[in-house]
């Protein structure tokens, strides 16, 4: 089989949750099989990111005016599968079996683009996702559609966004382990309430800022950049004596060491897709208090303490239990058993199984 991976998404400044879906399963897939998988790149130093041995294909942008004829540039190298991270590769015309990515429904909630995309990009994002239209023609324009999640999976179906069956290539959590000295995550009480994502206003840092007033004894890191105006509105809200520290950005060897250290992760999210940096804390033995959505309960099990997302005191009630060690470390083993399922080789083979049941017709004649 003839496998291109679409790794154009990849970014060669930090990794966004795109970029590091693309890397590591990209990684996992030439893993399993190394002589069947091209890499679609634009730029060489993306090649930073995948195995060393990788075959590799020069391709335009996946920003370019090119993407809507991306299929028939694609047939004269005779693939027989190839699949994208993302739905928006062209594939009018195409010669060959195509598997697209809808990760998540959250941007027809919450329409605000990344901020990392060109404007007339961002404008367009914003437009398609006005109405569901173009996201089925996208999808049926496919023979089968990934996304990372059960929770999106049922949402994908409930909405009737394509005809093509949808497969769950289950996201996974980065080995902050390897950041480690000791390799583990210590301490007993989690004093530390670690908070690592955007400060848009569905994400509700708000009310773990409130949930600090009946936590005097823990302090709340908040990882992320910030923009200076949205700093000081969530710093007025601060409540007297309360420990709340802006780190402004922190590396991925810093955000192992915040976590590994006497730390719960905390979200009060009003909605997500997904939920990465849960999977990742937990992997890493850390425990979670979150808020109670569908896709926390998927990503978390029992390795978390669930609370209505707009109830500060609940919050803080959630997060004093883990102070005791016992049910600390009952949450964090628990936790440990759940992620033991989310794994990128996994993930790998499910990809590479859909993929040849696909051709499989093909290579029976």
């Amino acid at each position: 089989m003839r496998f291109f991976f679409d790794a154009r998404y990849i970014r060669t400044d930090f990794h966004d949750g795109i970029s590091r879906f693309s890397a590591q399963l990209g990684a996992a897939v030439h893993a399993l099989a190394p002589g069947e998988v091209t890499f679609l790149i634009h730029d060489e130093r993306q090649l930073e990111h995948l195995p060393a041995d990788a075959k590799w294909l020069m391709f335009h942008s996946n920003e370019s005016m090119l993407e809507p004829i991306a299929a028939l540039r694609l047939n004269k190298y005779r693939p027989d599968v190839v699949f994208s991270p993302l739905q928006t590769i062209g594939t009018l015309g195409r010669k060959f079996k195509a598997i697209v990515s809808l990760h998540d429904l959250i941007y027809y909630r919450h329409r605000q683009p990344p901020t990392n995309l060109a404007w007339p990009v961002r404008l367009g994002w914003r437009a398609y996702h006005l109405t569901y239209w173009p996201q089925r023609a996208a999808l049926n324009g496919a023979d089968a559609v990934a996304t990372v999640s059960e929770t999106s999976r049922r949402e994908i179906l409930a909405h009737r966004l394509t005809k093509r069956p949808v497969v769950v290539v289950p996201n996974a959590p980065n080995d902050l382990r390897a950041l480690l000295d000791g390799g583990e995550a210590t301490g007993t009480t989690g004093r530390n309430l670690i908070y690592m994502g955007s400060f848009m206003p569905y994400k509700n840092v708000e009310t773990l800022i409130a949930g600090m007033a009946h936590l005097p004894e823990h302090t709340l890191h908040l990882l992320s950049r910030i923009r200076p105006g949205r700093r000081r509105e969530l710093e007025a809200l601060v409540p007297a004596g309360a420990r709340v520290v802006f780190h402004e950005g922190v590396s991925d060897a810093e955000y192992a060491q915040l976590l590994a250290d006497d730390a719960t992760l905390v979200t009060a999210s009003l909605d997500e897709g997904y939920g990465l940096p849960i999977a990742e804390a937990l992997a890493l033995g850390v425990p979670a208090v979150v808020s109670d959505l569908e896709i926390f309960h998927e990503v978390a099990g029992d390795g978390a303490r669930y609370f209505p997302a707009e109830d500060a005191a609940a919050f803080a009630r959630e997060v004093a239990a883990l102070s005791d060690p016992a049910v600390r470390a009952a949450t964090a083993a628990a936790g440990r058993a759940h992620m033991a399922q989310f794994n990128w080789d996994r993930s790998a083979r499910i990809l590479l199984e859909t993929a040849r049941e696909l051709v499989a017709p093909k290579q029976s004649r």
